[in-house]
């Protein structure tokens, strides 16, 4: 027993030995450890970077703290990247011996860090170039642990005692400026206080972060407001990208950053109060969202990244549960499931935020409903794409229409497009317009093409096709853009009568929830929504409906048409003012527009839409007789314009 106390003593005093001779090396050469590693990173940042650093002293001042002065870096051919007066810092001595860099406190008095963008000349480029002499691996990245060892590495360099004063931050883009002044940043016994000044080309403001912040157990509650009256102003982006943000406050808040059995959790909230956004692609006016919430939980496996289920999100009154997943396990999977639980139609458009849906203000409905939405869609696979949309009602019905009152297309009302953002000519849609046609007075054959080429399964579906958004889908991501659409007669008939032809993302959403509405609620029939649209759709330049398109081409009444010009008709609906360029020098049809047309004939032959006899005029020549023919006369060039034909795979099949 004696013995073994003996060893036990022994065994602890060497390694008490062994620690205090580690300690007192370290103090007698940290100078020169120090010296060596600044030299050695001076030297690393000339070499790699091309960029020089300058230290103008640095010196121990207690067992664990640094303090430096006269901090730069500077890029040989740019811009000083940053330069500090004085820094103070410590760090967790006994953390290094695990192999971690543990920052615990730091200093920082007067300077300044810039990104400075002139011509195509950055001052921070070289420190965005990948390292080519990376050895490149076929493993995969575990997802999890790369995220967390970030995640820890990143929280360890923020000191859990800080106090910064007058550093600023300065943004140049080829004179697109932002400066962020921090006046004060201190953060002591988990506390954060700030005080900060922005200011750039077009306005000032002061900010504030205050709250909770614990980097060493991976929490923080922080809410982030003007310490002025009126909203905060994002800057930089209303010159750089064209879109002016605001918004009264931002709170984040992180409850929870664990790891266990192979999977990370991040836990917590963000919610903003007042979000103003403004952008063209987005609206022609504010963007107004009052209140919105998102409490998070994001997972990460191994292979796999994700926003859980549990998760939700609520903007005013509309609350929803997202999932939202990428797995690499075998192919690359993405996922998107969307579930908004049972809820007031009333309370779903009061909720709507103000700007992007303007037809709907001053709506009333009664009733209830609930939605579901299954995405998926497999990179290696795209072809095998799941999207599911489902919508179950309870008693809905709409009492009262906001600005756009579907049921006047039942009725006589003034048509007037809008095109480039100028209102056109009004065009009665009524008996008292010599121009108008009843759906009677309409040659069959015209029916018949227009819907084989814009909407086959009119009389069928619901405002949408599932299975032409699916195709849609599909070649816009393996085109990595918006080249196919999916658009049905119903959804045109909205787009012309109610909305405008602006291109954002307000027009779309409205033009989707209004088709909804017209298809779904019994409010006008299908052949009268067909009779309108041919009555308002463009044929040409100023020529609005089938009775003035009829007159333009052919000099010809609508129900006198013939099969080979209601096929011509169809056929430029899409590019109506570009007819022209169908026609060659000598007035007939180019041989890649005549093989649209004997495309279209066969499918409609196999549909039975067609029997030979119809297609007995189809060996003489379209002729333009009416004023069309004028334009003709133009000396048409070789090459045709991309989106003057209607390609034949683009047609709604």
């Amino acid at each position: 027993m004696k013995n073994k106390k003996k060893i036990i003593v022994i065994i602890v005093s060497s390694i008490l030995g062994l620690l205090l001779i580690t300690i007192s090396g370290f103090f007698i050469f940290r100078d020169q450890l120090l010296t060596q590693a600044i030299a050695k990173t001076t030297s690393h940042l000339d070499q790699k970077y091309d960029s020089i650093l300058l230290i103008g002293k640095v010196e121990f001042t207690n067992f664990n703290g640094i303090r430096l002065t006269n901090i730069s870096l500077k890029p040989r051919a740019a811009d000083t990247l940053f330069d500090i007066d004085n820094m103070e810092t410590s760090i967790n001595f006994w953390r290094l011996f695990t192999g971690d860099i543990q920052l615990g406190t730091l200093k920082i008095n007067n300077g300044y860090v810039q990104l400075i963008k002139k011509g195509n000349i950055k001052n921070f480029a070289a420190f965005l170039k990948k390292d080519s002499t990376a050895v490149q691996s076929d493993d995969k990245k575990n997802y999890a642990d790369f995220a967390y060892r970030i995640i820890t590495t990143a929280l360890n360099l923020v000191p859990t005692d800080m106090k910064i004063e007058n550093l600023k931050f300065k943004l140049d883009d080829n004179g697109k400026k932002a400066t962020i002044d921090i006046k004060k940043l201190i953060l002591a016994n988990s506390q954060m206080e700030t005080a900060i000044n922005v200011k750039t080309n077009t306005f000032t403001q002061r900010w504030k972060i205050k709250g909770y912040a614990d980097p060493r157990n991976k929490k923080a509650d922080l809410q982030f407001f003007n310490r002025d009256t009126g909203a905060i102003k994002v800057p930089y982006f209303d010159e750089r990208y064209n879109l002016i943000s605001s918004f009264d406050s931002i709170r984040l808040n992180i409850k929870n950053i664990d790891k266990s059995g192979g999977q990370l959790h991040i836990d917590g909230f963000t919610s903003i109060a007042n979000l103003k956004v403004n952008h063209p692609k987005i609206a022609s006016k504010d963007v107004l969202i009052k209140k919105a919430r998102f409490d998070y939980r994001f997972l990460l496996g191994a292979n796999s990244i994700a926003i859980d289920s549990s998760s939700t999100a609520q903007f005013n009154q509309i609350k929803f549960r997202p999932y939202l997943s990428v797995d690499t396990e075998e192919d690359t999977i993405y996922k998107l499931k969307v579930v908004i639980p049972r809820m007031k139609a009333q309370h779903f458009i009061n909720s709507l935020p103000d700007g992007l849906f303007t037809n709907f203000q001053g709506m009333q409905a009664l009733g209830n409903f609930d939605y579901k939405l299954n995405f998926q869609f497999n990179k290696n696979k795209p072809d095998e794409l799941v999207f599911d949309s489902n919508i179950n009602k309870e008693n809905l019905k709409i009492i009262k229409y906001g600005e756009a009152n579907l049921t006047k297309l039942n009725g006589e009302f003034i048509y007037r497009a809008i095109i480039d953002n100028v209102l056109q000519r009004p065009v009665l849609v009524g008996n008292a317009n010599p121009n108008y046609t009843p759906m009677s007075a309409i040659s069959p054959y015209l029916k018949k093409c227009v819907l084989t080429t814009e909407d086959p399964s009119f009389f069928s579906h619901h405002g949408f096709i599932n299975e032409a958004f699916k195709q849609s889908i599909v070649k816009n991501i393996k085109t990595k853009k918006f080249s196919r659409g999916a658009s049905t007669i119903s959804m045109q008939l909205i787009k012309n009568v109610f909305l405008t032809r602006e291109k954002t993302l307000s027009r779309k959403l409205e033009e989707i929830l209004l088709v909804y509405i017209l298809e779904n609620n019994r409010i006008v029939s299908k052949e009268r929504m067909l009779e309108v649209y041919f009555n308002i759709i463009e044929w040409g330049p100023n020529v609005y409906g089938i009775g003035e398109a009829s007159q333009f081409y052919f000099q010809k009444q609508p129900s006198q048409l013939t099969f080979n010009e209601c096929l011509y008709l169809a056929r430029i609906i899409p590019s109506p003012k570009k007819f022209m360029y169908q026609f060659n020098a000598e007035g007939r049809l180019k041989e890649s527009a005549a093989q649209q047309e004997r495309f279209l004939t066969n499918i409609m032959l196999k549909r039975g839409l067609l029997a030979s006899d119809d297609t007995i005029y189809k060996s003489l020549p379209l002729y333009i007789s009416g004023p069309a023919q004028s334009y003709l006369r133009i000396k048409v060039q070789d090459s045709i314009p991309k989106d003057s034909l209607n390609i034949v795979n683009e047609f709604n099949f």
